[in-house]
């Protein structure tokens, strides 16, 4: 399957993404009020600078205390994120999720953000792949 397929079966809600210079207190509050693990963050709307996931937030405050909630999302963002096309295969995408140790790969095409998947999408839709195969064999067992 391939990520555009994903992306089609997701939806159409768009990329939430926030502004490097947001507070991560505020960040935080999306994440929580949209049910979401992760964040891309973009200077300008269309470019992934960034992620900032419920991990970043986390390991910060393990590490810092409550401080950490004030200082902007560009000073715990993963720089620079690992991000796919339209074309790429969910297994492709899974291998570089699961190698990298990542859930939340952005969705890039000419340059520009286009959607995010995360690794439960990925996973769905490669349960999804697998049923179909699964009962196209059976019916060529069967004779149907």
């Amino acid at each position: 399957m391939l990520v555009q397929q994903i992306l089609k079966s997701k939806g159409d809600e768009g990329v939430i993404t926030v502004k490097p210079s947001m507070l991560v207190s505020d960040a935080a509050s999306i994440l929580a009020e949209k049910r979401i693990g992760g964040l891309v963050v973009s200077k300008d709307g269309d470019s992934a600078d960034g992620i900032l996931s419920e991990r970043d937030i986390v390991r910060s405050l393990a590490m810092r205390g409550a401080s950490c909630m004030n200082d902007k999302v560009e000073d715990l963002m993963t720089r620079n994120p690992v991000c796919c096309s339209k074309q790429d295969t969910s297994d492709a995408v899974l291998t570089r999720m699961t190698d990298g140790r990542f859930r939340h790969m952005p969705v890039v095409a000419d340059g520009k953000l286009v959607g995010i998947v995360t690794i439960g999408d990925v996973v769905k839709a490669r349960l999804q792949e697998l049923a179909m195969e699964k009962d196209a064999l059976q019916g060529m067992i069967m004779g149907h």
